[in-house]
């Protein structure tokens, strides 16, 4: 999702003539009853206000989980100093509703005169945002709103979302999707993430095929995922993951872990010379022939650049999954899972 009043659109949507530096806005509030919306319209907006520079040297983060309370000295220090050899700061505030008044008023009082080059964005958490904070950053600046609504409100923000993302649903996809979210509504992007991976840009998903993302079953062995994710079959590859996380109650990151290896493995396989499931299992130091001669079988059918592209999509989600973004790791993991499936075509084709 990108930021706005609409956390779909961009800020130009928005009403706000504060100015950033360069004729941008300077302030924003990203606010709304669900704390994983919210999440994910900070972290696009800052993304978006970031553009090409490297986030970790533009962007400041105060507050948020671990954090009692925000050092406002150390914000306002940050907002009014102005950028050094870089081209923009971004100072995030997390957890606004709990700002005391007194902090909240020396925000107000630079929302009211930004500092050139810097931009705030306040995270609305627990509590409310004292209103003059409120009415300064809609006068000078950009309100985001990422609230579902309730009734024919949160059906049509559910429509307007699913219509703007990277596949389509018909009718009774929609409806099994309004139904299955209930007040999860924050489980939308990653799963509209993970149907693009598995089905491909503009697809049109039928309710059978998106039931296997939405489903719940026992506990599963880790090489059941590898095996679906190598024979490409993304909807049981999405079913093991499901039962591994939900049933098995296994962590994302040991879930990752067991990725991880698999490609590892593979990587570690091509170019080698190895030819025999003996000598596949002496070079990855398996004790057993039995799985070295998957692993070299599934290094052989992908070849050296889908097992580069295999690497960097287990990467991008390590650094996911450790705070890269404001998905929950299992959606992360869907994402992966899908899109690993993908690079292996399904056996018998």
């Amino acid at each position: 999702m990108t930021p706005s009043a609409d956390p779909d659109r961009g800020p130009s949507g928005s009403s706000g003539s504060g100015t950033a530096g360069s004729g941008g806005t300077a302030a924003y509030l990203v606010r709304g009853d669900d704390p994983t919306l919210v999440d994910q319209a900070v972290h696009a907006l800052v993304g978006e206000l970031a553009g090409t520079d490297d986030p970790g040297l533009v962007v400041e983060d105060h507050g948020g989980p671990g954090s009692d309370t925000v050092d406002l000295d150390t914000v306002v220090d940050a907002l009014t100093t102005p950028p050094f050899l870089l081209s923009r700061r971004i100072v995030v505030v997390r957890d606004a509703g709990r700002l005391a008044a007194a902090d909240a008023a020396r925000l107000t009082a630079w929302v009211a005169e930004p500092t050139d080059g810097v931009s705030l964005v306040l995270a609305a958490g627990g509590g409310t945002v004292p209103q003059a904070l409120v009415k300064a950053v809609r006068a000078a600046g950009t309100v985001v709103e990422t609230s579902a609504g309730r009734g024919r409100a949160r059906t049509q923000w559910l429509e307007d979302h699913v219509r703007r993302s990277e596949v389509r649903l018909d009718a009774r996809a929609l409806a099994r999707l309004d139904d299955h979210l209930g007040g999860d509504v924050g489980r939308l992007a990653g799963i509209l993430d993970t149907l693009a991976a598995a089905y491909g840009r503009r697809a049109v998903v039928t309710v059978d095929e998106l039931e296997p993302y939405l489903g719940e079953a026992g506990s599963v062995p880790p090489w059941e995922l590898t095996d679906a994710v190598d024979a490409g079959e993304a909807h049981q590859a999405l079913a093991v993951l499901h039962r591994m996380l939900d049933s098995g109650g296994v962590h994302p990151l040991a879930v990752l872990a067991t990725l991880h290896r698999h490609v590892r493995q593979l990587l570690a396989l091509d170019g080698s010379g190895v030819t025999t499931p003996e000598e596949a299992a002496s070079l990855l130091g398996l004790s057993s022939p039995y799985p070295a001669k998957k692993a070299l079988a599934q290094s052989r059918r992908l070849g050296r650049r889908r097992i580069a592209q295999a690497v960097e999509l287990v990467a991008r989600a390590d650094v996911d999954l450790r705070g890269g973004t404001a998905l929950p790791g299992s959606l992360v993991l869907e994402v992966l899972v899908a899109r690993l499936a993908r690079l292996s075509p399904r056996r018998g084709r």
